[in-house]
């Protein structure tokens, strides 16, 4: 018998949301959930001590093109000859996958007690997570400061906002790119450098090149400080 359109389109139909459902299957992996929210798909509401993302897709992939590359973030002359400012009650952040390198751009950045960072996903797949017991890290951020991770965002132009509502420094890094030294700072108001669990936190148990990046971090945000030896 010969099939009709309407049920060869039937049949396309249903095999495609064979293909979607197969699809799926492989967008959730390690690093899929956000600490304060589900990571597939945009968040919606204020965040405070919290994170949410909007405009794009979360998905446990490492990369755009499905693999992690070697190169170090430091092998590209992206320079950490930054300015820190004063405090700003907004600051936003740009995560880059560029010429082999993995970037969060500014590396330093300072706001407010109170106030939001706006991370941006300009290439690649990347997300912005704190170093934190609770994303089994070790604590470097203030005591007393929630975690968050964004989970990986994949979609360009894509965002993800937190809200810092206790003063002092804070280390997050890219779960899919630590290991290449994809690794920032935030400052919060005017903490005093002495007592900071990411300035003084041993680091034993990490690679050399998540150590030297966060000393270098350390030097930048004690020279912010007025805190030099």
């Amino acid at each position: 018998m010969t099939d009709s359109p309407l049920t060869r389109r039937r049949v396309l139909r249903a095999t495609t949301g064979l293909a979607v459902v197969g699809l799926a299957g492989c967008t959730t992996g390690e690093n899929g959930d956000s600490t304060n929210g589900t990571a597939t798909g945009s968040h919606e509401g204020t965040a405070t001590e919290s994170g949410h993302s909007e405009g794009g897709t979360a998905s446990g992939h490492h990369d755009s093109d499905g693999h992690e590359d070697s190169h170090s973030h430091e092998d590209d002359g992206h320079s950490h000859d930054e300015t820190v400012g004063e405090p700003t009650d907004t600051a936003v952040v740009k995560m880059l996958s560029k010429d082999g390198g993995y970037h969060f751009s500014p590396h330093v950045v300072r706001v407010t007690v109170g106030g939001t960072v706006t991370f941006q996903n300009e290439s690649g797949s990347h997300s912005t997570t704190a170093y934190h017991p609770d994303n089994g890290q070790p604590q470097l951020v203030p005591d007393g400061a929630a975690a968050w991770d964004s989970g990986i965002l994949s979609e360009q132009g894509a965002t993800f906002e937190h809200t810092f509502e206790t003063e002092g420094v804070y280390h997050y890094y890219c779960t899919p790119h630590e290991s290449m030294g994809m690794i920032s700072t935030v400052i919060v108001g005017e903490p005093d450098a002495h007592g900071q669990p990411a300035l003084e936190t041993s680091l034993a148990d990490k690679s050399e090149t998540v150590r030297t990046k966060i000393a270098n971090l350390n030097e930048q945000v004690n020279e912010a400080l007025g805190h030099t030896h």
